[in-house]
């Protein structure tokens, strides 16, 4: 994700290949994202600074926030003046620190949040807005980085990049020519009259708010290169402990499982199909059937857990008949890729719903959940959420799919996770974390291989034998 239209600064999402660990205890509650702050004076080197620890960290998403998003918008009077190169914009009293915050805020809590872009070829705010959503690491770069005293507070380190006067000057003139389309000479007054000025009385001095000061800005190498070793290791011992192990750990065959669980009537048809889905020997036709007609019927039992509006209709008979109305915010969220059957099945039922997916891998080694993608509906905390994926072992990947839901703005009582199969442990870390949310599931079954995490006696690789990419 990135800033493409010329003269527009904000906000950008850098990704590597890797998905990202979970961000969230056993509890459920989110940990912090990890916030670097960088400030120095006006193309002093703090986006190249910025960028440099990007390249260096071994972490897999990282955004960058520039503080030229938050200019706040001027005055007609004060545009004229910005126009004629006459508007302070280097003062603290240009930005929205409380736009800044909101933003800082949701991102430092792991929530997903709208970074305004700014303008600079009219001088305004743009329409414009960038979604993001997942950040393990967010720097925020700016001459005002270190001023606001609650923006302070969410930083885990403090940086301040010292670059010769001169040397920011040559920058700035090159910049705002090729960037932003000004004239040399006003810049060189603007940079006279407010630059300057603003540098030596408001940004020089949060130099002293800083944990570390980097002289000559990226040619500093060394400073650098300790400053990365230093948040590296941070990073290296919040990510130390493995979730699954954790979460299979806690449960014990006297915990109780809560009410919050709903099972499907273990009639003899329900148990036929099982039967058929766990057999080894079930050709692929007839294991995509009985999938598909199991999905429905938890996918119906799912959908009997939401809320519905009493309406009265007329019959064709003239008489009046008392019922309820079919919800219009339902969001069918998937799990990809095996919870894919189960939108296929919620599809079928219902027409008037919203889907989302989220992308969750394994890790080969650890078999730690990793995101690797999220689209969903806007206006998450209108939506009664139907969460879908075929089965739930450890309970790891479907707590990670209910934080990201949360994390979007879902209410916790509206959640309703939908499976086929799930296992008691599964099940107890779910509770656990989440005891608002509903469980909807065919069967439950205790047994968990410990090698590769899979219910021994549950359907094997549940999306191979599906979509026939068995090898």
């Amino acid at each position: 994700m990135g800033v493409t239209a010329k003269g527009k600064r904000g906000s950008t999402l850098l990704l590597k290949s890797a998905g990202r660990p979970p961000w969230y205890t056993h509890d459920g509650k989110n940990i912090p994202a990890y916030m670097v702050g960088i400030a120095g004076g006006s193309a002093s080197g703090k986006t190249s600074v910025a960028k440099r620890i990007f390249e260096s960290l071994d972490v897999p998403w990282v955004v960058i926030v520039s503080m030229d998003s938050f200019y706040r918008q001027l005055t007609p009077e004060e545009s004229t003046r910005a126009f004629e190169n006459n508007h302070d914009f280097d003062h603290p009293s240009s930005t929205d620190y409380a736009s800044a915050v909101r933003v800082l805020s949701d991102l430092k809590q792991g929530k997903a949040t709208e970074i305004p872009q700014y303008d600079f070829v009219t001088h305004s705010p743009s329409s414009e807005r960038q979604h993001v959503y997942g950040a393990s690491v967010v720097i925020f770069e700016g001459i005002f980085a270190l001023y606001n005293p609650e923006l302070l507070k969410m930083m885990d380190i403090r940086i301040f990049v010292d670059t010769d006067s001169d040397i920011c000057l040559a920058r700035r003139l090159k910049r705002d020519i090729t960037e932003r389309d000004r004239d040399p000479l006003g810049i060189l007054q603007q940079y006279e009259r407010f630059v300057k000025p603003a540098y030596d009385g408001f940004v020089r001095p949060t130099m002293n708010n800083a944990d570390v000061i980097i002289p000559r800005g990226l040619d500093n190498e060394i400073a650098i290169g300790l400053m990365i070793q230093h948040i590296q290791r941070q990073l290296d011992e919040r990510n130390a402990t493995l979730m699954r192990p954790k979460l299979v750990g806690q449960y014990s065959g006297a915990c109780g499982l809560k009410d919050t669980l709903i099972t499907l009537p273990q009639s003899n048809q329900v148990r036929a199909m099982q039967t058929i889905l766990c057999d080894r020997s079930t050709p692929r036709d007839d294991f995509v059937f009985y999938a598909d007609r199991l999905s429905r019927l938890v996918i119906e039992h799912g959908l009997g857990q939401l809320y519905l509006e009493k309406k009265s209709v007329e019959t064709p008979m003239g008489m009046p008949y008392q019922g309820y109305e079919l919800p219009w915010n339902v969001a069918g969220v998937t799990v990809l890729r095996a919870g894919g059957v189960m939108e296929k099945a919620l599809r079928s039922v219902l027409r008037l719903a919203h889907y989302g997916k989220i992308l969750i891998v394994g890790d080969p080694e650890s078999h730690e959940p990793r995101l690797h993608y999220v689209k969903l509906p806007h206006a998450m905390d209108k939506h009664q959420v139907l969460l879908m994926d075929s089965t739930i072992v450890s309970g790891a990947n479907a707590m990670m799919a209910i934080r990201i839901c949360l994390d979007h703005g879902a209410r916790e009582e509206n959640i309703v996770f939908v499976s086929l199969l799930a296992t008691p442990q599964g099940v107890y870390a779910i509770q656990a974390a989440f005891p608002q949310t509903r469980i909807v599931v065919a069967m439950l079954e205790p047994n968990i291989a410990s090698d590769s995490l899979l219910i021994r006696s549950g359907y094997g690789l549940f999306g191979d034998r599906y979509f026939g990419t068995e090898s």
